[in-house]
């Protein structure tokens, strides 16, 4: 009984930890400001796939002209993917279709990019796509900057 209590209790004080961690992280993240809710489908296919697969939940942040992008269930310090402001090109936008309604968070819109050749998806809130479009515009002088 007593081991069961102890291993009982090992368990949840685990589970806090973790989620104590998840928090902390996310702070840390989030205290240099610039931040937003943002995820990402990598290698997304040419056409409109509304099947919800590969979606990663995240958060990005603007960080002089780059744009780096945490995952959410992660205790990695840095940053899963890395994209560089003169190399993004936006192809188009859409709204969430079939089953990415339920894989996306509610009221999210869907930015499709070409960042170096590789096509890739964000879905993030209509705010924080206008703050997304005017940082792309305000590139330096000289740099070419591709929004559709």
């Amino acid at each position: 009984m007593v081991l069961a209590l102890t291993v009982c209790g090992l368990v949840v004080v685990l589970v806090a930890v973790a989620l104590f961690v998840f928090h902390l992280r996310r702070r840390l993240i989030q205290r240099s400001g610039g931040t937003f809710d943002c995820s990402l489908r990598w290698d997304a296919p040419e056409k409109s796939d509304t099947s919800g697969k590969g979606w990663g939940y995240g958060i990005a942040r603007y960080n002089g002209d780059r744009i780096e992008w945490f995952r959410i269930f992660s205790y990695a310090p840095r940053p899963r993917r890395v994209l560089e402001r003169s190399a993004i090109e936006v192809a188009g936008r859409r709204t969430p279709d079939g089953e990415e309604e339920l894989a996306l968070l509610a009221d999210q819109i869907i930015l499709a990019c070409v960042h170096r050749g590789t096509r890739l998806e964000l879905a993030m809130s209509e705010d924080a796509l206008t703050g997304f479009l005017a940082w792309l515009e305000a590139a330096p002088p000289g740099q070419r900057v591709n929004v559709a």
